[in-house]
């Protein structure tokens, strides 16, 4: 991506240190083509959004709920993995920006499957999944520049108690 929008702004000077989207020597899937980064990208993230709409039909039944919706989280935030490679994926999830994002997620995941598959209690089970949902929101905002901010601001005015 940063070569293309370098041959666009016409910028030949080699930087050498960035590595582009979908560049051929992306870590982990040097073996795969651009296309299929694409393809691999679409399934996984196809097979995830299917998992949690899936996940609706066995509301009733919290537990199965849990593990389907948490497999599809899974699935569609790890699906960008093939986009970006692992390594590059792990790093900008572990970025100083939202790591705390990330830890939040990745701890309501955990707890959610604790709930769901060791306590076996429906209502925490409920209450993990919100926050997962909560939380992978939160982490997703993390990417859109100004939106954690504007989402803070906007709940600010909307929980503030004075008239």
């Amino acid at each position: 991506m940063w070569k293309l929008k370098e041959s666009m702004l016409g910028n030949d000077d080699d930087e050498g240190s960035r590595e582009g989207f979908l560049d051929e020597d992306s870590d982990g899937f040097c073996s795969l083509s651009p296309m299929q980064r694409i393809y691999a990208f679409a399934a996984f993230f196809v097979a995830g959004l299917a998992c949690m709409i899936l996940s609706l039909i066995v509301f009733a039944k919290p537990i199965k709920f849990a593990v389907l919706f948490t497999f599809g989280n899974l699935l569609a935030v790890g699906s960008t993995a093939f986009l970006l490679g692992p390594g590059q994926q792990m790093r900008m999830m572990f970025d100083s920006a939202r790591v705390y994002a990330t830890a939040v997620y990745l701890g309501c995941v955990v707890i959610a499957l604790i709930c769901a598959l060791w306590i076996h209690n429906k209502i925490l089970t409920i209450i993990a999944i919100i926050s997962e949902l909560c939380a992978l929101i939160w982490y997703s905002l993390s990417y859109i520049p100004f939106a954690r901010r504007m989402v803070s601001g906007l709940m600010m005015r909307l929980c503030d108690t004075e008239l």
